[in-house]
């Protein structure tokens, strides 16, 4: 192959990766100076998360879905980021220091309940996969549950059920 049509292979469009760094906008290609941005607002999901290698991996993952991501690192944080500004999902780890995932989501559907947060559906992750753990995300008010570690198909396979995730292609 030439390198002409190697160039031409080349997207038009720079995917930015860099999730891991701190860059939330990673894998969403940025409008061309012609170009208007999309029209279809993209889905807000907020990260539960208190590992740091799990925190990178999810969102970078997120990020190449082409969603917004927020992170907080524990229950007591994940509130309070509910309360400032509702996300369309929440992916919530099950153990936390502080306040844990079960927990923090039987707060939020209390507030849901109250009328006080708007609904949304809440993932649990966790490394745990029996069925008494199934169990227990299901019964603080988990809509799902997901296993560790994170499989990047899997997770976007789940998101689709619940989100509009963006055409990054």
């Amino acid at each position: 192959m030439d390198d002409s049509r190697l160039l031409a292979e080349v997207p038009k469009h720079p995917l930015w990766l860099s999730a891991a760094a701190g860059g939330m906008g990673a894998g969403v290609p940025l409008p061309g100076p012609d170009e208007t941005a999309p029209e279809r607002p993209q889905p807000d999901v907020l990260l539960v998360e208190d590992n740091h290698i799990n925190q990178v991996v999810a969102l970078e993952f997120l990020a190449l879905m082409g969603v917004n991501a927020r992170l907080a690192k524990n229950g007591i944080e994940a509130l309070a980021a509910c309360e400032q500004a509702a996300p369309d999902l929440v992916l919530m780890d099950i153990q936390m220091p502080g306040m844990d995932g079960l927990e923090c989501a039987r707060r939020i559907r209390a507030l849901q309940r109250d009328g006080k947060l708007p609904s949304f559906p809440i993932l649990a992750l966790t490394a745990h996969a029996l069925d008494a753990d199934v169990a227990a995300s299901m019964e603080a008010g988990m809509d799902e549950h997901l296993t560790k570690p994170l499989d990047f198909v899997a997770l976007r396979t789940r998101l689709q059920r619940w989100l509009q995730l963006p055409d990054t292609h």
